[in-house]
């Protein structure tokens, strides 16, 4: 259900602004990704760099939300829902500044990749990161429209990034034990990848806010391991260790492995 409108028009005033700045926070976000897969499908490096500055609005807007919800809180004192409201404004603008700086961290790659010749078609990674474009668009509008069955539906679909991501990691690996050379590129793929699902993960934990929002319920953390534990590749052969998509270090060392192979 959309929040109630209040009488004084001033505290509503602003309740709205803060509601305003964080679907421009949102709205920066969904940019800065569609840019950087731009970006990396053209093999555009300006446009990349470009990309950067986006973060430094998202900054701005995070401070400017942070203030004024600290004012709200001081002058007006606010009770039952538009207490949840603020309180998950304090939190969801915390997720939102993350993904801009993941959204940093890909256009860099991104900038590195573009130095080199392409690896494969970034086909899988294109969709991953258009998966976690429409979570964060749907949690968006569910925190407009107050609707917390659309919040709670799209906590669900996380695991569909997560299986992106676990296929991803595996054809990046065969590419490494294949030839050293192509270690370099497959790492920042990978790292790519690796944003992309975090980006997800805070997300998703907008959606979980929506809902403790609307409902006052708290959904955070229930499912989560069985949802990882269905994403997660098959156990490696015993004469091999055991691998683990979600770990950068595991990735790093197999790839070391793989070059003192050939030396």
């Amino acid at each position: 259900m959309p929040p109630r409108l209040h009488t004084d028009q001033a505290y509503e005033g602003e309740l709205r602004r803060i509601r305003e700045m964080l679907l421009m926070m949102g709205a920066k976000v969904e940019e800065m990704l569609g840019q950087a897969m731009k970006a990396l499908v053209d093999r555009d490096t300006e446009l990349a760099e470009t990309t950067l500055y986006i973060d430094r609005q998202i900054n701005r807007l995070e401070l400017e939300v942070d203030d004024l919800c600290l004012r709200v809180l001081a002058r007006r004192q606010p009770v039952a829902s538009d207490l949840r409201f603020i309180t998950m404004a304090l939190k969801v603008v915390t997720d939102l500044e993350r993904m801009g700086d993941l959204g940093v961290n890909i256009c860099e790659r991104v900038m590195e990749l573009n130095e080199e010749p392409p690896l494969k078609p970034y086909v899988e990674v294109v969709h991953m990161a258009e998966a976690a474009q429409e979570m964060l668009r749907e949690a968006l509008d569910a925190f407009v429209a107050g609707d917390a069955d659309r919040a709670a539906a799209i906590v669900e679909r996380d695991s569909k990034v997560d299986a992106y991501y676990a296929a991803i990691f595996r054809e990046l690996l065969t590419y490494m034990m294949e030839n050293p050379r192509n270690i370099f590129r497959a790492t920042r793929e990978q790292s790519i990848a690796k944003y992309i699902e975090r980006i997800a993960d805070h997300a998703t934990n907008l959606a979980e806010m929506v809902v403790f929002m609307v409902r006052g319920k708290d959904i955070r953390h229930v499912g989560k391991l069985e949802r990882r534990a269905s994403v997660r590749p098959a156990p490696a052969a015993p004469a091999t260790a055991p691998l683990e998509p979600d770990s950068d270090a595991s990735l790093r060392d197999l790839a070391g492995a793989a070059t003192r192979r050939t030396t």
